[in-house]
């Protein structure tokens, strides 16, 4: 067998499915006054947005944009941006910041990755930070490069484990981690798109936590209610951690992107040999 012959989107969705922790839209509702806080604290949008070529480009898709944390601070650079998300209470809180800030290029479809996107308009960048954590992540990977017409950039997850692997050895579960990026590079490999990886590790979804009860709430959002036993598990290791610095924790992410044009150019010289 050859590396060609492996279906890497059968194979990614088999896992997505095998681990079994996808969120619905109302789960990341609930979550928007948490992202908020994070995000004004956190490096990662900062990271993201500064390995970015806007170079000739005018117009931008953020898929899966959340509360704007990568278009909004664009927007002043670009004639338009355009937030698309499956939350409604994440793009709600896009628009009030839209609001707060007084951006008046800026606008919102509420649209799933599942959805028909056939009028959604074509960008010169797309973005996919932290979003792509999908059930076909195939037909995602089109999409994004359909809609762009000159970059896309999207973050995945390194190692496929949004949660500190700590908190399972505490707990005594051993999960299967989500799919992460290597999947997305196969993929891309196989469509004949080259792209450039890069990483950014930003604050893990522990850090800063001081109390038990907001550890407790973040765990069983990730990973399911725990039981009695878990409970008391999780509360010795907190006191434990506690007591020696706190917890501190990093998420690794990936960094892919890739020219549509230079794929193009990549296609034609494949149709031609």
């Amino acid at each position: 067998m050859t590396i060609a012959a492996i279906d890497f989107c059968r194979l990614y969705s088999d896992h997505m499915t095998a681990a079994g922790r996808a969120k619905p839209s109302s789960a990341w509702d609930k979550r928007v006054p948490d992202i908020k806080r994070k995000e004004k604290k956190g490096r990662y949008a900062g990271e993201f947005i500064s390995r970015m070529d806007l170079t000739d480009a005018r117009t931008l898709l953020d898929v899966g944009c959340g509360t704007g944390a990568i278009s909004l601070p664009l927007a002043a650079r670009l004639e338009r941006v355009i937030g698309l998300d499956y939350s409604q209470g994440m793009l709600d809180e896009f628009k009030a910041s839209i609001a707060e800030q007084g951006i008046t290029n800026a606008d919102a479809l509420h649209l799933a990755w599942e959805d028909d996107w056939s009028e959604v308009p074509e960008c010169d960048i797309v973005v996919a930070s932290r979003s792509t954590m999908v059930q076909d992540i195939g037909a995602a990977l089109a999409k994004l490069d359909a809609k762009a017409k000159k970059r896309v950039y999207l973050t995945h997850l390194v190692d496929g484990r949004f949660i500190d692997p700590r908190i399972f050895d505490a707990i005594g579960r051993k999960p299967l981690p989500m799919p992460d990026y290597i999947y997305v590079l196969n993929i891309l490999h196989s469509r004949n798109i080259h792209p450039r990886l890069d990483y950014i590790d930003g604050e893990g979804p522990l850090t800063g936590i001081t109390e038990f009860d907001e550890l407790l709430q973040r765990t069983t959002w990730a990973i399911g209610e725990l039981d009695t036993n878990e409970r008391a598990r999780l509360q010795a290791w907190f006191e434990e951690v506690m007591e020696n610095g706190g917890l501190n924790t990093i998420i690794r992410w990936a960094f892919i992107s890739w020219d549509v044009n230079l794929r193009q150019c990549y296609d034609s010289a494949a149709s031609m040999a």
